[in-house]
């Protein structure tokens, strides 16, 4: 034992006390710069982290669960020789930041730093395996000045644009949000009805990637099958038809026909309206001579962007009064019109409808009184009695009132249209082409806050958008900041805001948009690889050796929004040579919530669990208010949220109880991809869990007889062997109940007299096996048995496979079919030795009634069959 480790005086203590223990364990790990890693240990690699967290004020529960989990992997891979990078970091940018500090009138800075601090504090207490050296805050201008850098990078390179663009504006916020922050057509964060705007923004190129993005899904193994699918969706990919409508008669200034992508052409026989998006060319032409027109597409741009608001909104069009010739035959005219649920930047922003087998076009259709003609019959209805009225079909089966197509399959009626449109012409041009399509959109990184990362362009009268020279990064924000008007604060900086251009000297403006929070989540796991350098974002032999994470542990709410935005990320540092990685995750677990007993008083006012005390006697569990006595109604079980008052602080039930008790609770009470039902009974049990650790720890150290030391041996052996393969699967639960199998072999041993070297070997796999889970009671209890130096620089010890194979095998007995009794045997008892075991049985005897078998059939290892 080094001198730095706590003194022996838990010898005599008769409890374990957490509250002493823990901070004294802390601070040996600290000491010993125990977690520290080096970027040239010659030991294989292994990467394990956590989703680094918002500094909003404090943790809770949910950063406990996630942060044990991660720590569990991390001790146990360095206990098997490997280096482990385990760091952490603050996702420090964002709204919250802005919006505490207009309630506070606080600066950010000031908010988002004291509220670090406070969460630093917090996981330390927690006893966490982090290397703090390589601590980040995304907020620090040296990290977004190496963002900025691979922005100018990235723009060089192509991958990123300036456009005017749709968005999806927050009125609350003022910014401008990414499709994938607008949830039910609110913001994400304000819960406000998303506008649609016309800004010009800057914009990363994801979709010049969306087909390698979609392909390597299929090579991320260790990712859960549905966050692949997820991702697969959000990029939807499809395979159609750019169908060429011809217009009956187009208005003056006008394109002569409406371009429709459609993947399903062998529909077309069923079509009845061609609708357009009101940004479409033709719209916007209509519409400026026609009021009522023009006051739709204003109330259509009012839903936003974000398909899934579109998808679920009333479905309104609004007749222009133009028609257009169907392709398959130009004597049949369709009308056109405006729709609220057409998208000018997904396909060609045209679609034509096909009611009987599109609900979106029925319920359109319905409402205008355009009918349906079902095209695509059922297999086994019969197509005379196939009829359409609220509900379309959308499935496959075969053709019918399609004239040539009549009889195909969806399939070859898809083949048999794109080929003969392909042959024919408009113009001097097919009236068709194949066309693959994606839904995935390019990634809008413009934000109009003060509270992100500078966008390090300058623009010039003269030469237009003009980047940041890499000297002057970074660009850092103004250290004053008022929030006293709406919007942006750096429109109204103008000492900030008015520069001179980089490239002709002339008085020209900084761009006052910030990036998009997620653009600083989307690398920080590179930056960890190297987070000392000063003048480049990685050093590329570091990130190329760390990376891909082996273990990425985080809520599956970023399913889409930060995996998919990282995984663009790396490829985008893979093209400008900050990486030669181009996935980030090899390994990705998605953890389920913490949840909590809901409570209300009489008034319907929420109450928080620890004003509350039970009762239980003859009419059940009940709950009443601590102080007023007033009964108190139990709620449904939620995710533990302040507006509902059903959470528990961290830091009370550290205080109370340690931090060990809380990592054990967390990782014991179900299988970690669920919920974890938060209980008091769960905590107290887990309470009681460490008091019995370490009691029977004292009492391996002072055991003495000479019990059955193989029974004990075999005990510990099975379960070092279980724990690991379930720490390497990362069923923390079911390791959870290994270590309660074999703490109660040690315990039966002890009672029955083992001898003390048997009992210690066994006590000390004890303690490595809960070490990854408790280590600060495995550290207090490595020392009682007198182990030298420290538990969490202990190697995990190898397990015995000849222990593990059981000496005896119970065999199923059946007389004349039916099961009668078990019979236990020597694993290598011959058929003689099975049968003469088998009849002594006093439930076969019984069941014989004193006849003789006429047969007895052994099935080696597997059955006994008796014939009477």
């Amino acid at each position: 034992m080094t001198a730095e480790t706590p003194s022996s005086s838990a010898r005599q203590t008769e409890r374990y006390n957490a509250k002493d223990s823990e901070p004294r364990w802390q601070r040996a790990w600290a000491d010993a710069h125990l977690f520290e890693t080096r970027n040239d240990d010659p030991r294989p690699k292994y990467y394990v982290l956590e989703m680094f967290p918002y500094p909003s004020g404090r943790i809770h529960m949910g950063h406990v669960r996630n942060y044990a989990m991660g720590d569990v992997v991390a001790r146990y891979k360095r206990a098997r020789g490997f280096n482990v990078l385990h760091p952490m970091g603050w996702d420090a940018f964002g709204l919250p930041a802005e919006n505490a500090a207009m309630e506070r009138k606080v600066n950010p800075r000031d908010w988002t730093y004291a509220n670090i601090a406070t969460m630093r504090g917090q996981l330390q207490s927690m006893g966490l395996s982090l290397d703090w050296s390589r601590e980040i805050a995304t907020c620090d201008p040296a990290y977004y000045k190496h963002q900025q850098r691979m922005f100018l990078d990235f723009l060089e390179k192509g991958l990123v644009t300036r456009r005017t663009a749709k968005v999806n504006w927050d009125p609350v916020d003022h910014t401008v949000l990414a499709n994938e922050q607008v949830i039910d057509g609110r913001g994400w964060r304000s819960g406000a009805l998303v506008e649609s705007r016309e800004l010009t923004q800057w914009f990363f190129r994801i979709s010049d990637f969306a087909q390698d993005l979609l392909d390597a899904l299929d090579g991320l193994d260790r990712w859960p099958e549905k966050v692949r699918l997820m991702q697969r969706n959000w990029i939807g990919r499809s395979e159609g038809l750019e169908v060429r409508f011809s217009l009956d008669a187009a208005p003056e200034g006008t394109d002569s026909e409406i371009k429709v992508y459609t993947t399903r052409p062998d529909t077309l026989f069923g079509a009845k309206f061609l609708a357009v998006s009101a940004d479409h060319p033709l719209a916007l032409a209509l519409a400026a001579a026609n009021p009522a027109l023009q006051a739709f597409a204003e109330e259509c741009r009012r839903m936003g962007t974000a398909q899934e608001a579109i998808d679920t909104a009333e479905k309104l069009g609004f007749d222009t009064g133009l028609k257009v010739r169907h392709p398959l035959d130009p004597s049949w005219l369709l009308p056109v019109y405006v729709a609220n649920f057409v998208l000018m930047d997904y396909g060609t922003g045209a679609v034509f409808g096909c009611p009987a087998h599109d609900q979106r076009d029925l319920d359109f259709a319905n409402k205008y009184g355009l009918g349906n003609t079902p095209v695509v019959c059922p297999e086994g209805q019969d197509p005379a009695s196939f009829v359409i009225t609220d509900t379309a079909f959308d499935g496959d089966g075969r053709m019918i009132n399609s004239r040539f197509l009549d009889g195909m399959t969806t399939d070859a009626a898809f083949a048999a249209v794109a080929d003969r449109l392909e042959a024919e012409t408009l113009g001097s041009a097919p009236v068709a082409a194949r066309k693959v399509q994606f839904r995935l959109r390019d990634w809008g990184v413009s934000r109009q806050r003060y509270w992100g990362c500078p966008i390090p362009i300058i623009h010039c009268d003269a030469c237009g958008p003009v980047p940041v020279p890499a000297a002057d990064l970074p660009v850092r924000l103004p250290d004053e900041v008022s929030f006293d008007v709406p919007g942006n604060p750096l429109e109204r900086d103008a000492a900030w805001r008015n520069v001179a251009c980089p490239r002709c000297g002339a008085p020209a403006r900084r761009e006052t948009d910030t990036m998009d929070t997620f653009v600083d989540s989307s690398w920080y796991f590179a930056r960890f690889t190297a987070p000392w350098l000063t003048e480049e974002p990685t050093d590329r032999k570091a990130v190329d050796h760390w990376l891909a994470v082996d273990q990425y542990i985080g809520g599956i709410e970023h399913a889409i929004l930060h995996l998919l935005y990282s995984r663009f990320f790396m490829r985008a540092m893979r093209e400008t040579g900050w990486s030669g990685v181009s996935e980030p995750f090899a390994g990705l677990f998605t953890q389920g919530m913490v949840v909590h007993e809901t409570y209300k008083d009489t008034s319907g006012a929420w109450v928080a669990p620890a004003d509350i005390r039970f009762s239980a006697d003859g009419r059940g569990r009940e709950a009443f208010h601590v102080k007023t006595g007033a009964p108190v109604a139990i709620g449904p079980i939620e995710k533990m949220s302040k507006s509902k008052k059903n959470v528990v602080d961290p830091d009370d039930i550290i205080a109370s109880y340690g931090a060990d008790t809380a990592r054990w609770f967390m990782l014991s009470d179900s299988p970690p991809e669920r919920d974890v039902i938060w209980t008091e009974e769960g905590v107290q049990g887990a309470a009681r869990f460490v008091q019995r650790v370490w009691r029977l720890v004292h009492g391996a150290a002072a055991a003495e007889g000479a019990g059955d030391v193989l029974a004990l041996r075999k005990a510990a052996h099975r379960a070092l062997a279980a724990v690991g393969e379930d720490i390497e699967k990362l069923r923390f639960n079911r390791c959870v109940a290994h270590v309660y199998t074999f703490a109660n072999a040690l315990d039966e041993a002890i009672r029955a007299g083992v001898a003390r070297e048997a009992a210690v070997e066994a006590a000390t796999i004890l303690v490595q096996l809960v070490a990854p889970m408790m280590p600060h009671l495995a550290e207090a209890c490595w020392q009682v048995l007198g182990k030298p130096g420290l538990a969490a620089q202990a190697p995990w010890p190898a397990f015995d496979p000849a222990l593990l194979v059981e000496d005896e095998i119970t065999l199923p007995v059946q007389i004349n079919g039916k099961k009668r009794a078990d019979v236990t045997v020597p694993r290598d008892a011959d058929a003689a030795a099975v049968e003469t075991a088998t009849l002594t049985l006093e439930a076969v005897q019984k069941a014989l009634e004193g006849r003789a078998p006429r047969k007895v059939i052994v099935v080696p290892g597997r059955i006994v069959n008796i014939v009477v």
